[in-house]
């Protein structure tokens, strides 16, 4: 029996790997591998791209344009991690939940690509709200990302981890100070917004796990926070990975949030926050940045691609991996 042939373009890296660590064990798919000592071999990597039923990409923006250039074998299908292609025409975004047509999209197209960590959190709690009509698509939208380093790919975590030095190691940093980053047009696409918020991210010194938040007035909106949370509970109704926490009325059941608590999961947790008065309400998403967020969505995203996803599996990082 012929099985799915998957080539990973970019293994050696922090996605890459986990993607790897995901796969390994599978017996419904054929890893194909690159000799290490060709890895930077133009002409190796396009025989492994074209040899692929699926070309994963885990490289930079400009590496995964080329890679996608390369690819001249027709049947060859393309699941991109990095964000070159997240917004761009032709292109399903690959969050199989976001929408009705989301599946859909994602197992007809040839080029899928797979969606940024902070983006994740935040489309997730937007998107099903503006389809709602109850966040108008004009609204400002802020949003708050808190990662932890793995965000950053390999410099930042041998930074943090004693392997190097790099300017955002330690235990706390603020960034994008600019009030620009890569995920915004994502967010404004994918999230039904006319505009692109006002992101302010922020990298701690925990390895990974991650929490989003939106802070909305709810005078503002003319909308109650139990409305804002039936909409997420109705969209997300019966998925797997996406849950949507009880509201309790707004009130948190827990004092605080653990951004670590999905490590090592492709779960996502959405919760709905308001103040005592209602004139609040804290929309927050929890997962892990390098499995929702990254690695796993990418091994679902495959699956959907696939047919494979009704066979039952986790998309759980393998303990030891």
């Amino acid at each position: 029996m012929t099985h799915p042939r998957i080539f990973i373009d970019g293994e050696a890296g922090t996605t890459g790997l986990q993607i790897r660590a995901r796969l390994e064990g599978r017996g419904d798919l054929e890893l194909l591998t690159i000799d290490p000592a060709r890895r930077k071999d133009p002409e190796a990597r396009r025989e492994l791209l074209n040899a692929a039923d699926v070309a994963v990409l885990c490289l930079h923006d400009d590496v995964a344009r080329e890679a996608v250039a390369m690819i001249e074998n027709p049947a060859t299908r393309v699941l991109d991690a990095s964000s070159a292609h997240r917004t761009a025409k032709g292109w399903a975004y690959g969050f199989p939940e976001l929408t009705l047509c989301s599946r859909d999209e994602i197992r007809a197209a040839r080029f899928v690509s797979n969606p940024g960590c902070y983006a994740t959190g935040a489309v997730a709690l937007l998107r099903p709200l503006t389809d709602a009509g109850l966040l108008p698509p004009d609204f400002p939208v802020s949003v708050q990302g808190f990662s932890g380093y793995s965000g950053g790919g390999r410099a930042l975590v041998d930074a943090n981890e004693g392997r190097g030095e790099h300017p955002m190691a330690g235990p706390f940093k603020s960034y994008a100070l600019s009030l620009t980053h890569k995920h915004q047009p994502e967010i404004a696409r994918h999230g039904g917004l006319n505009h692109a918020p006002l992101f302010t991210p922020h990298v701690g010194g925990w390895r990974q796990g991650m929490l989003v938040q939106i802070p909305l007035h709810l005078g503002a909106l003319g909308v109650g926070a139990g409305e804002l949370h039936a909409a997420l509970a109705a969209r997300y109704d019966g998925e797997r990975f996406v849950r949507v926490m009880p509201f309790e009325g707004g009130k948190p059941t827990d004092p605080i949030l653990d951004p670590q608590a999905l490590n090592g999961t492709n779960e996502l947790e959405l919760f709905v926050f308001a103040s005592p008065g209602g004139e609040h309400a804290l929309l927050v998403s929890r997962l892990d940045n390098l499995g929702k967020g990254a690695s796993g969505a990418a091994v679902q995203n495959l699956d959907v691609m696939l047919g494979l996803e009704g066979e039952g599996h986790d998309y759980r990082v393998p303990e030891g991996a």
